[in-house]
């Protein structure tokens, strides 16, 4: 699926976009899934808007701005668990990080037309630390994504700067790291892009009459474990690939309430 020109590709840029990883039947099923995700969140009212808040854009642009996002999509629809062990996945993650893969979370991320919400730059680090470093996206593509409509854009080589202040945790000095900074990585519906959780990344408002619809899975080394006690998800821990070489830590600690 990849070569080693592309492993070290994303070794240096800390990045890797790849064509065609899930074919057009594949990707439909997964924009059905979202969409009935979203339609039962809605009818359990439990469904709301998760733009990110902050100075990064005026507060009147920001009102505007619309995200749909839910964790843990592998839970709602088995279209995800698939995916997430497709043969494509496996094989591409297997060369980036190594034979032995987890599945730390998964999530969808839905810009609606026009209104999309924009992310400022920013690192995944600060949400979920790790000893190693091993954890990237694979950000799943549902539908071609481009600048017109918000599409991902990172800072090549960014991941060699290591942990960089964030602004409430949450996001990057947008004076000193505006979103433009970043390259576009402009990806059809089916391409994945995986990028390191210490690449800096964000993307813009989608400005189109199109959506653009991502899944996330947040993977890592089976051996690379978490520095701070945060961000557990149900699912964390699923081999993706390979076998947990320790076995007393094959789930976090947490309890049912």
């Amino acid at each position: 699926m990849i070569t080693e020109k592309d492993v070290e590709f994303y070794k240096e840029n800390g990045y890797l976009l790849v064509r065609g990883v899930f074919n057009p039947q594949e990707v439909e099923e997964m924009r059905e899934a979202v969409d009935a995700i979203i339609q039962r969140a809605a009818q359990t009212k439990l469904d709301s808007n998760d733009a990110w808040q902050g100075d990064f854009l005026p507060k009147e642009e920001l009102k505007k701005l619309v995200l749909k996002g839910f964790h843990d999509v592998h839970y709602h629809d088995a279209a995800f668990t698939r995916a997430i062990v497709h043969p494509n996945m496996k094989a591409v993650l297997t060369r980036i990080i190594g034979p032995n893969v987890q599945l730390h979370h998964s999530k969808m991320l839905v810009k609606p037309p026009e209104n999309g919400a924009a992310f400022p730059m920013h690192q995944d680090y600060p949400y979920f630390p790790h000893e190693n470093h091993s954890m990237l996206a694979a950000s799943v593509h549902l539908d071609r994504a481009d600048e017109e409509n918000g599409c991902l854009r990172v800072i090549p080589g960014s991941h060699r700067q290591g942990e960089l202040p964030h602004v409430g945790s949450y996001y990057l000095n947008h004076k000193e790291y505006p979103i433009t900074d970043g390259i576009p990585c402009v990806a059809e519906a089916g391409d994945v892009l995986f990028f390191n959780y210490l690449t800096i990344h964000g993307s813009e408002s989608n400005k189109s009459s199109r959506t653009r619809r991502n899944i996330l899975f947040q993977c890592r080394d089976a051996s690379d474990y978490p520095t701070v006690n945060t961000h557990f998800d149900w699912g964390m821990g699923l081999m993706i690939a390979g076998h947990n070489p320790d076995f007393t830590k094959v789930k976090p600690e947490f309890k049912i309430v």
